[in-house]
């Protein structure tokens, strides 16, 4: 998978309500990265709000996959708009729900569809929004004397250094933006003339 080099996303939840003819619907957003986490989240509204009429929502995975549901309300009126909110503001691993508690008067299907998008939009907006960078999982093996060197290269490369295990060699495991790996690797052979050795491996994470 090609991973972008930055994402928005958002790590809190967030919540907001509007009446329209007399129906009532609760905007929701949560961070979801997994169908469990998405299982977890619908089920804990499903028993909060265990009484409405519906509870509609659309998310957007990292890797692109998408879902959404109508919940019992005319095709493409809910769960469609709700993604459709997500995507205006590009987010990815987000799921929003709109809880709705029927007033007893029918909307038909362009206002039902209008007030869906609405309530997501709105509650996207509220919500903290958090850009995120990618970041490459590697290690680094060196002998002593080169630790201030790997510290200021990584620090100026906007790198991180997650664990240190300090023995006969300092073993770093680092997190660095894969557009940097190239030039870090570069600076570090230059300085050791190739005694500091650069492992990277396939995981990455956003920070």
């Amino acid at each position: 998978m090609n991973y972008p080099e930055q994402i928005v996303t958002m790590d809190n939840p967030s919540e907001c309500s509007f009446k329209e003819k007399g129906s009532t619907f609760i905007g929701q957003v949560y961070h979801c990265e997994t169908e469990k986490d998405v299982n977890v989240t619908m089920a804990s509204v499903k028993n909060k709000y265990y009484n409405a009429s519906h509870h509609c929502f659309g998310y957007r995975f990292l890797d692109q996959k998408i879902k959404y549901s109508d919940d019992g309300e005319p095709s493409g009126t809910a769960g469609l708009r709700i993604l459709n909110a997500i995507d205006h503001f590009k987010l990815s691993n987000v799921i929003v729900v709109v809880i709705r508690y029927f007033g007893g008067t029918k909307l038909g299907v362009g206002p039902l569809g209008k007030a869906y998008y609405n309530s997501a939009v709105t509650v996207l907006e509220k919500a903290e929004k958090v850009n995120k960078s990618l970041y490459q999982k590697v290690f680094i093996e060196s002998d002593f004397i080169y630790i201030s060197h790997i510290h200021r290269i990584l620090s100026n490369h906007e790198a991180n250094i997650v664990n240190s295990i300090y023995k006969e060699l300092v073993n770093f495991e680092c997190g660095i933006k894969p557009s940097y790996l190239n030039e870090i690797s570069n600076q570090l052979i230059e300085i050791s003339k190739g005694n500091i050795k650069l492992l990277p491996k396939e995981e990455f994470y956003y920070k």
